[in-house]
């Protein structure tokens, strides 16, 4: 197996047995990404030099036995994180000539732990898609299909994870955008609890729902990653202080006796048959391990939908207020005066689904329409949460399927933002609760495209979701060799 292969426990092992080098890992990360890269298309920028003298320092500290949790381990990151003195576009023509002075939270973290960054990854529009089609910087394919998308908005790092042209990545999760794309890539993706993981630095698309989270090859990894990004941060007034646990505790512990509620609401009409018979085969495999599985209904998530697309939209016209080409980002030079540079700079800079939302969250957010529309929504949002505390009174987790349907043909949803927007149907409600969730392959369709399973738990309760996944990830493996994370693997 060459090392681009291995998980981070894998890389870990080896690091401290000195079997291999952080350099002779980082060059075989590059090595695969010049194989590979030009048809997966994960990347906006490559920040291989950097990458490189990152590696021999992570080596010279781990002669030193200064090793960190991450040290000398290829991580990508979405371009929606400010990276000091390296592009961060956020996939839009916007900012295509913005160099952040700063690193975010997260990527401090990382930096800390001794991670080697690779680049920064491609994603729709200001996170706003669920195909990674809306890109200024072009269309991510899934590298299990290459006439297929990845998912989005993360989908160039959920591409990149799937594809070995990193061990591990980061995206940020708005409606789905860690869960739907881990789901179509065959990886695994964990939204955390907002708050869970500090947003500063994180560009923002709406400010109540966005979250951070990371995206691995396996459960383990996960663990080890959200060990390394939680934690409070004063820079951020939504992170929690809330206490962060060993996520790596809840390895291996089994369920027998927990409680999984199975959401009746989430098998309806439009679930694709083969992801409904893999959740189903998933379902019986978890009751296997010991646990009970029991109906449960979540009564208002029909109006899931309707209600983030109000309040996304209208906290992203918000947010998007700020670029006018004045301050920093990309700016129309031919405008007449002021007003029309505004205008002109706006029309070309943005594309066509961030106009898009920022109409609609402007009309919802306006004099006449705010209690009718934005007002309703919160309202409804808070029934929504309620559902999931009234649920988690007798369920210890949820299982639901991560996306209705496997990936679907590039280009295929492009003219129909109705049916682009009910490829998150199962995964927003989270958001709009603020719980974490993680997705989990389950399986795949007649044609080889993975299947994802999502497990969701009551706020900070991402260790029950880290125990559950585990015990799923060992059991899946041991009924169909192909669900071993290290078997099964996209032909690239």
């Amino acid at each position: 197996m060459e090392l681009y292969q291995l998980t981070i426990h894998e890389i870990k092992d080896k690091l401290d047995a000195g079997d291999t080098t952080a350099a002779e890992i980082v060059n075989s990360v590059f090595e695969r990404i010049d194989v590979v890269e030009k048809d997966v298309k994960a990347y906006i920028t490559l920040m291989r030099d950097s990458a490189m003298a990152e590696a021999s320092r992570a080596d010279e500290a781990l002669k030193k036995g200064r090793g960190g949790m991450l040290t000398g381990i290829p991580v990508a990151l979405k371009d929606i994180l400010c990276t000091k003195g390296v592009l961060t576009t956020c996939g839009s023509r916007m900012l295509s000539n913005f160099v952040p002075p700063y690193d975010a939270t997260v990527v401090e973290k990382l930096k800390e732990a001794g991670a080697v960054l690779t680049g920064k990854t491609n994603m729709d529009e200001f996170a706003m898609g669920s195909s990674t089609e809306t890109s200024f910087y072009g269309v991510t394919r899934n590298p299990w299909n290459l006439e297929r998308i990845p998912g989005g908005s993360s989908g160039g790092s959920a591409a990149a994870v799937a594809a070995d042209e990193c061990i591990a990545a980061i995206g940020s999760d708005t409606g789905g955008s860690i869960r739907q794309p881990a789901a179509l890539c065959g990886v695994v993706g964990m939204k955390p609890t907002y708050g869970r993981v500090s947003r500063f630095g994180l560009i923002a698309f709406a400010s109540s729902l966005d979250q951070i989270g990371p995206f691995t090859k396996d459960v383990e990894d996960c663990a080890i990653m959200m060990n390394v990004i939680s934690g409070y941060d004063r820079r951020d007034s939504t992170s929690s202080p809330e206490e962060v646990p060993d996520y790596r505790r809840f390895l291996g512990t089994g369920i027998e006796g927990l409680t999984i509620g199975i959401p009746k609401e989430y098998f309806v009409g439009g679930l694709d048959p083969e992801v409904e018979k893999a959740v189903r085969r998933a379902i019986k495999t978890i009751e296997g391990a010991g646990a009970r599985c029991i109906e449960v209904s979540l009564p208002h998530t029909e109006y899931c939908l309707p209600v983030y697309y109000i309040v996304a939209p209208a906290e992203a016209s918000s947010n998007l207020a700020r670029y006018d080409g004045v301050r920093y980002g990309f700016r129309f030079r031919e405008g007449r005066d002021l007003m029309d540079m505004y205008k002109k700079t706006r029309s070309a800079g943005f594309g066509d689904e961030v106009k898009r939302r920022i109409m609609i969250g402007t009309y919802a957010l306006s004099s006449g329409y705010y209690d009718a529309y934005y007002k309703k929504a919160s309202q409804v949002r808070a029934l929504i949460k309620r559902d999931f505390d009234e649920a988690f009174r007798t369920c210890d987790a949820l299982l639901t399927p991560t996306t209705p349907t496997p990936a679907f043909c590039i280009g295929e949803k492009t003219d129909d933002p109705l049916q682009m927007y009910l490829s998150d149907l199962f995964t927003i409600s989270a958001n709009l609760a603020g719980i974490p969730g993680i997705s989990v392959p389950c399986g795949y369709s007649a044609s080889g495209l993975p299947i994802g399973l999502q497990f969701l738990a009551a706020h900070f309760q991402e260790g029950r979701l880290i125990q559950i996944a585990s015990e799923y990830e060992k059991q899946a493996a041991v009924l169909d060799a192909n669900l071993d994370p290290q078997r099964r693997r996209p032909n690239l």
